[in-house]
C-alpha cells in the first residue's frame, strides 16, 4: 500500500470525518480548511502544559499567567457609562477568581456554566479577591492529557478548538496504516536529526512533551523552508544554464581610468564586491546580482564601475531609480562621477567622444525628449538614468547590456523584467539590483535566494561617525533646536523630518506644513528654511532641493521623501520628530543623509517611545550605526512578513518556520536544497520531492516567481 502524499491528503473532503456535516464543512470552509492537509497543516497556536501549568491560588498579582478553569457562573450588566460588562467566575480546585470581559457582549453566549477554558493575562487584585480583565480565552472542552494543544477558532464560524483536535487526532489515526511519505531522502533526515514526517505532524498535534512538540516543530519547519530554497536554487540554476547572456570586455581602460580619477581609495568591501561583478559579467549567463550595503556605504561607485564595464565593450547601461527626486540625485552624482569621460567612436575624426549620460523622467518632455530617446535608440546615449519611464513603450536601446535598479523593493517584478526585456539583440542584459536597506542573513537567503549576493559592510574613509540622541521631552527637544542654531551659524545646514504632510485629526503627529510653519516662526526664525514632500510641484521640490545643495536653504524641513538618494556634505544635523512613528530601516535610511562630509554629525529622533516596541527601536537606534546589526533588531521585533513583502507572492507556506526562530534550519534548507539540485538538475534522485514543490507552487505563482 502506497503512502499518502500531501497531495493526496488535500484530495481527501473533510466531510470524510465524522462529525463534519454540511455545516461544519462550511465552517471549516471559513477558517480556509476544506481537505485534509488543510486541516492537518492547521497547526494549534498554543500547548498548555498541564503539569506546567498556573493554579488560581498561586497566581502574582501584574504578573501574567494561563490558568485553566472551569466557568462557574456568567452575568452581563451596562455599565453607567453605556459599556457592556460581562462578568465570569471561574475556579480550578485551588481557588476562584472573577474574569471582566468589556464591550464584549458575545462572551454571555461563548461561556456557559461548566465549560473548560484557559486564560491567559495578568491578574489583579480587586475588592479583596483577584480579577483578569480582558484575557485571552481558549475553549478546551474536556480534552485530557498532559499536553493540550490549543487550535485557532473563529467565533464567527463557530469552531472550537476540541472539535478541531478531534479531527485531527481522526485524520492521524486513519493515516497511520498507510503512513505518510517522506520525500526527504533518509540519509539527509539522518545527517541533520529530523524525525519522520508522520511522527512530526503527529507530535505537533498530540505531543507527549513539550520537547517533542519542539521536535515536531523543527521537522515541519524544516520542510516549508526546503521548499523555497528549492524553488529559489532550481530558478538559479536555470536561469545560469538556459538563458543567453553577454560577455561583457574587461580588459578595457575605460573602468580603470574611471578608478584613477576618484579622489579617494575604494574601500575593500568595494574591490571584493566589484570583482565578484566582474566574475558575473565576463560569464556567458545574465548576471542577476543583489548589492545591499549600509547607509553610505559606496553603491553608486560599484554600480557606476558596473555599467561602465558594459559601456567599454560598445554596449548601453541603464539606472533605474523609484522617484524624480532619487533619478536626478544619481544623474547629477554619475555625471560628476564621469565628467570628462570619452568612449571610443570610429565615426568621429578624434577616434573618440565624451561619455554621454542622460536623464529620462516624466518631466523631460519635448525636444529634450526626442533627443534623449533617439540617442538611446541610435546607440549615441551610453548611460541613461530614470525612473519607471525607462519601461514605457516608446523607450528602444540599441544595445542594452547593462541594467542598475535602485531601491529594489520599490519596484515590483514585472517592471524589473520590463526594463531587462528591452535589449535588442535578443541577449538578457546583466542585472544589478541594489538596496540601502540592510537585509538579514536570513532573510537574504529565503527572499533573494534566487539572486546572487554582494555585501558591502565597510564604510569609506573620511566619513565622520554620527552621534544618536533620543530627545525624549519638551526640555531636550529645546537643546536640538539651540543645536541647530548652532551648527548653521557655524556654517553647517540641517535636515528636520516629520511623518506627515498636512495636519492629520487622527494622529496627532507633526505635520511638514505645520512644522515648517512653527520653525520659521519662532525655533529657527531669522534661518533659511525650505519645504519639501510629495504634493511640491515637481519643479519647485527640484529647485529647492538644488537650493539646499548650493548652501542657499541653512535647514530643509521635509518628509521621508529626502529618505533615500539625497547627498548634501554640509548638512551635519538630522532631526527627526515623532521617531517613534518610524521603523528601523526608515530612521536608519534618515540618518544617512548626514554624515557624508568631514564634520562630526548628530542625528535627534525626537518622541516619546510610546510603545515598547517603539521604545526598543528607539534604544537600538542610539546604541548603534551599523544596518545590518539593526536589521537583525528589525527582524526581532517586526517579524519577517514585512521583510519579505511582496516578493513572497507564491513562496509564503512558512507556517511554521519563522526567519527569527529558525535562523540555523534556513541554511541548512539552503544547503540541502544545492545538493540535492546540482545532483540532478530536475530533482531526478528526488521526484517525490520535486512533485511536492510543483504541488506547493501554483502555475501562477511559478509565473510570478519567473518574472523576477
Amino acid at each position: 500500500m502506497t503512502a499518502l502524499s500531501l497531495r493526496d491528503l488535500a484530495a481527501i473532503d473533510v466531510e470524510r470525518l465524522k462529525g463534519v456535516g454540511e455545516k461544519k464543512k462550511a465552517s471549516l470552509a471559513a477558517i480556509g480548511v476544506t481537505d485534509l492537509l488543510g486541516l492537518v497543516t492547521t497547526y494549534p497556536r498554543r500547548w498548555v502544559d498541564r503539569s506546567n501549568e498556573a493554579r488560581i491560588a498561586d497566581l502574582e498579582p501584574g504578573a501574567e499567567a494561563l490558568v485553566l478553569a472551569t466557568v462557574r457562573s456568567v452575568t452581563k450588566r451596562t455599565t453607567r457609562n453605556r459599556r457592556t460588562m460581562v462578568t465570569v467566575n471561574v475556579g480550578d480546585g485551588s481557588g476562584r477568581m472573577e474574569v471582566v470581559f468589556f464591550n464584549q457582549p458575545w462572551r454571555e453566549r461563548q461561556l456557559h456554566e461548566g465549560l473548560q477554558i484557559a486564560l491567559f493575562g495578568k491578574a489583579d487584585v480587586y475588592r479583596g479577591g483577584l480579577q483578569m480583565s480582558n484575557p485571552v480565552v481558549d475553549l478546551i472542552g474536556d480534552r485530557t492529557g498532559r499536553i493540550v494543544p490549543i487550535y485557532p477558532q473563529s467565533e464567527k464560524a463557530q469552531i472550537n478548538t476540541w472539535e478541531m483536535a478531534a479531527w485531527v487526532e481522526e485524520t492521524l489515526r486513519r493515516c497511520r496504516e498507510r503512513g505518510i511519505a517522506d520525500p526527504v531522502p533518509a540519509t539527509i533526515l539522518q545527517q541533520l536529526g529530523l524525525s519522520s514526517r508522520f511522527d512530526a505532524f503527529a507530535n505537533i498535534h498530540l505531543p507527549e512533551s513539550m520537547r517533542d512538540k519542539e521536535q515536531a516543530r523543527r521537522r515541519l519547519a524544516f520542510d516549508e523552508l526546503l521548499r523555497v530554497q528549492l524553488v529559489l536554487v532550481l530558478r538559479k540554476r536555470a536561469m545560469e544554464r538556459d538563458q543567453l547572456g553577454i560577455s561583457h570586455r574587461l580588459d578595457g581602460e575605460l573602468v580603470e581610468r574611471f578608478y584613477e580619477a576618484l579622489p579617494y581609495s575604494l574601500t575593500g568591501a568595494q574591490r571584493r564586491t566589484i570583482a565578484e561583478i566582474a566574475a558575473d559579467l565576463a560569464a556567458p549567463h545574465p548576471m542577476h546580482r543583489l548589492l545591499q550595503g549600509d547607509v553610505g556605504a559606496g553603491k553608486t561607485v560599484v554600480a557606476v564601475a558596473t555599467m561602465l564595464a558594459g559601456v567599454q565593450g560598445g554596449r548601453q547601461a541603464a539606472l533605474m531609480a523609484p522617484t524624480e527626486v532619487l533619478a536626478e540625485q544619481h544623474a547629477v552624482g554619475v555625471r560628476s562621477l564621469l565628467a570628462g569621460v570619452s568612449v571610443p567612436d570610429p565615426g568621429n575624426l578624434f577616434g573618440d567622444r565624451p561619455l554621454r549620460v542622460e536623464l529620462l523622467t516624466n518631466r523631460v518632455t519635448g525636444a529634450d525628449r526626442k533627443d534623449v530617446l533617439a540617442g538611446l535608440a541610435g546607440g549615441t546615449v551610453d548611460i541613461v538614468i530614470g525612473t519607471h519611464a525607462l519601461i514605457q513603450d516608446a523607450v528602444d536601446f540599441d544595445d542594452l547590456g547593462v541594467v542598475v535598479v535602485d531601491e529594489q523593493h520599490r519596484f515590483g517584478v514585472e517592471q524589473r523584467a520590463a526594463l531587462r526585456s528591452k535589449s535588442a539583440s535578443g541577449a538578457v542584459p546583466d542585472m544589478l539590483v541594489m538596496t540601502a536597506t540592510p537585509i538579514p542573513r536570513t532573510a537574504a537567503m529565503t527572499v533573494y535566494g534566487d539572486l546572487d549576493v554582494s555585501v558591502l559592510d565597510e564604510l569609506p574613509p573620511g566619513r565622520t561617525p554620527i552621534t544618536t540622541m533620543w530627545a525624549n521631552g519638551p526640555l531636550l527637544e529645546t537643546g536640538v533646536w539651540a543645536d541647530v542654531r548652532e551648527q548653521v551659524a557655524a556654517g553647517r545646514q540641517a535636515y528636520v523630518v516629520c511623518p506627515l504632510i498636512g495636519e492629520s485629526e487622527k494622529l496627532e503627529v507633526a505635520s511638514a506644513e505645520e512644522t515648517f510653519e512653527r520653525l520659521a516662526a519662532e525655533e529657527l526664525a531669522g534661518l533659511r528654511l525650505g519645504l519639501l514632500h510629495g504634493r511640491v510641484p515637481a519643479a519647485d521640490r527640484e529647485e529647492r532641493m538644488a537650493g539646499f545643495r548650493s548652501g542657499d536653504l541653512d535647514v530643509l524641513v521635509a518628509t521621508t521623501v529626502i529618505e533615500v538618494g539625497v547627498d548634501v556634505p554640509n548638512a551635519t544635523v538630522m532631526v527627526v520628530l515623532d521617531a517613534d512613528r518610524f521603523g528601523i530601516a526608515q530612521l536608519h535610511q534618515l540618518r544617512g543623509r548626514v554624515g557624508r562630509g568631514s564634520e562630526a554629525s548628530r542625528c535627534y529622533l525626537v518622541g516619546e517611545g510610546a510603545t515598547p516596541d517603539a521604545e526598543a527601536r528607539l534604544a537600538a537606534m542610539v546604541r548603534t550605526t551599523d544596518g545590518f546589526d539593526l536589521a537583525e533588531v528589525d527582524l526581532d521585533l517586526r517579524g519577517e512578513g514585512t521583510i519579505m513583502g511582496e516578493r513572497q507572492k507564491g513562496r509564503n507556506d512558512l507556517r511554521l518556520a519563522s526567519l527569527r526562530r529558525d535562523r540555523s534550519t534556513v541554511e541548512r534548507a539552503r544547503e540541502v536544497a544545492f545538493s540535492l539540485v546540482d545532483a540532478a538538475p530536475d530533482l531526478g534522485a528526488a521526484p517525490q520531492l520535486r512533485e511536492e514543490v510543483a504541488f506547493f507552487l501554483d502555475p501562477d505563482d511559478a509565473e510570478f516567481l519567473l518574472k523576477s
